[in-house]
């Protein structure tokens, strides 16, 4: 596996393989066997964003592979005070064997990785999410036992970093990948023109039209953190797009709902879906775990 996990362009389909491999062995038999590949190695967990699932999943992983998790608050770190990302990653790579990162600017973790001699690992920025969206695919083929032609409807913003991330994941597994956004917010144009494979990612304003014969709808907050002054604009703007009973109805029979969490309940998603049989967003939650748990392996405890 690449050295740094930033988007999924770092991952091979070999990667992908043995982390769902991975994965799935350490779901299966949590609590029963306990490996150790991260024992006496500490991982720094950088967060400038606040955080349930990402920093306790990355924190309980750490610890049942046998590793140390050392949490940092960017804002109580020097880099918070002046000192340069730069410096930063080369001080921390003399004392950590890698580092979890979640914060708002890319750029900042790319910097990061470049001067750092230790893996780095995107926990969420402003533009990817790498690690939910990795989990996201375990969860699906869980469910369809294969990513091929699978098609998924993504609903809300178009340009936000779960729509980011899923149309690297589409066009890299084979997936077909429909982003149903208001014209304000459609998908970035250099991402839906990559070529990463033979999936494929297109826009569809009409969110009826997006959903017909999908087999995984997903959806997130339509006002992330960062974006709070542009609140009522966004609601206002993506309302049409919630993923309610009536949208629901309109896709596959069998159509699961997907959402990362924390949902804003009867803004982007109504209760009423989220709670339903057909959602799967607790699956999500849990696998992001395991995944986790098999990234850290190949990229740390590997090493």
């Amino acid at each position: 596996m690449h050295q740094n996990l930033l988007t999924l362009e770092e991952i091979t389909h070999n990667d992908l393989r043995e982390v769902f491999k991975l994965s799935q062995e350490y779901k299966e038999n949590r609590g029963r066997v306990f490996p150790k590949p991260l024992e006496g190695k500490s991982i720094g967990m950088i967060f400038s964003k606040s955080s349930t699932r990402t920093r306790v999943s990355f924190d309980v992983g750490i610890y049942e592979l046998g590793g140390h998790g050392l949490y940092m608050e960017e804002s109580k770190m020097q880099v918070g005070r002046g000192e340069t990302i730069a410096d930063t990653a080369c001080v921390l790579s003399r004392y950590l064997h890698g580092i979890v990162i979640r914060t708002f600017k890319h750029s900042d973790v790319v910097e990061l990785a470049k001067h750092s001699r230790i893996p780095v690992i995107n926990a969420l920025t402003d533009e990817f999410h790498p690690c939910q969206t990795i989990s996201d695919l375990f969860t699906i083929h869980e469910l369809s036992d294969s990513l091929e032609g699978v098609k998924i409807t993504y609903l809300g913003d178009g340009a936000s970093n779960m729509a980011n991330s899923l149309i690297l994941a589409a066009k890299f597994a084979g997936m077909e990948l429909i982003i149903s956004s208001p014209h304000d917010y459609q998908p970035r144009k250099d991402l839906m023109d990559k070529e990463l494979g033979h999936g494929s990612a297109t826009w569809e304003p009409d969110p009826v039209k997006a959903v017909e014969n999908a087999a995984y709808l997903y959806t997130d907050v339509w006002v992330s953190m960062g974006f709070e002054d542009e609140s009522a604009e966004r609601v206002k703007k993506l309302k049409p797009y919630q993923l309610n009973m009536q949208l629901l109805r309109n896709a596959a029979p069998d159509a699961k709902v997907m959402h990362c969490l924390p949902a804003h309940r009867e803004e982007e998603i109504t209760s009423e879906v989220v709670d339903s049989p057909q959602s799967i967003v607790l699956d999500q939650a849990e696998n992001r775990l395991h995944v986790q748990k098999a990234i850290l392996t190949m990229m740390i405890g590997q090493n």
